[in-house]
């Protein structure tokens, strides 16, 4: 069994002081994926650092406050690594990847993009680096005889069941056709291991804007996927967003994705 769970935590010194710490001493996954940390390690709590138990990969970003993904596994990894190869952005703090028995497990953060600026050609830039990287690992694993899971914020909203208000937002950055598209490709040698496991509904959102009642009224985006290669993505056997019972109770805008997978 393997249970894994990826969550943006918006600020990890933040998201600690809120509930992350509590949630982490009960979780159950094997592997935990977070996104947007926004922290150098030494600035982290002890208990957030290295929690006791796990084994902990923290990439900064090299802009401080920005980005940053960690990967905390129960087990030590047999090899990590930083980067997929690219001269802009491993240094950005948006990918990391661990080796486990027979699967890689990978913390992903997807440039977020803003329609008519700098920051949407530097989203597009990456999208056009990664998915070479994520063809080459889905081979590289199969001649290993492994699999792959990236898992993580992947900014970008797939369908119209992935968000409430796909018609106000078919001009923004998030679900773009082009944006849109981009992950089809993907999904085309990966498995979305939720919408797989939830078919034909609207959601399960895994964020949500804290303006307004979004929360509230559940009017959010499903932004966060777990993309498993062919034969992990069989062994899935249940996934859920953990949603907060209320607003008060959440420790960032986003809520963890988790999914267990058999033998």
């Amino acid at each position: 069994m393997l249970t894994v769970t990826t969550v943006n935590v918006n600020g990890l010194r933040a998201a600690a002081k809120k509930g992350f710490v509590e949630w982490l001493a009960q979780t159950e996954a094997d592997v935990v994926c977070l996104q947007e940390v926004r922290a150098e390690p030494h600035q982290l709590p002890d208990e957030v650092r290295e929690p006791e138990g796990w084994h902990v990969v923290h990439a900064p970003a090299a802009a401080k406050g920005r980005a940053g993904v960690s990967v905390y596994s129960r087990r030590e990894p047999d090899a990590v690594r930083i980067g997929f190869g690219s001269a802009e952005f491993d240094g950005s703090g948006r990918y990391a990847e661990i080796d486990l028995p027979g699967v890689t497990v990978a913390s992903l953060y997807l440039p977020s993009g803003e329609v008519g600026t700098e920051r949407q050609d530097e989203k597009e830039r990456f999208m056009a680096e990664f998915l070479p990287y994520l063809t080459g690992l889905r081979a590289r694993s199969a001649a290993d005889g492994r699999e792959a899971l990236v898992c993580g914020d992947w900014n970008i909203a797939h369908t119209e069941a992935d968000l409430k208000n796909w018609k106000a937002n078919r001009k923004c950055a998030g679900f773009l056709p082009e944006e849109r598209a981009w992950l089809s490709e993907v999904f085309e040698q990966y498995t979305d291991v939720v919408r797989t496991l939830h078919p034909g509904v609207e959601g399960p959102y895994s964020w949500w804007s804290y303006r307004g009642r979004a929360f509230d009224n559940d009017s959010g985006w499903r932004i966060d996927y777990l993309a498993a290669t062919a034969g992990l993505a069989a062994r899935a056997l249940k996934a859920r967003v953990e949603r907060a019972a209320s607003h008060a109770e959440r420790w960032s805008d986003h809520a963890p994705v988790t999914a267990v997978f058999g033998a």
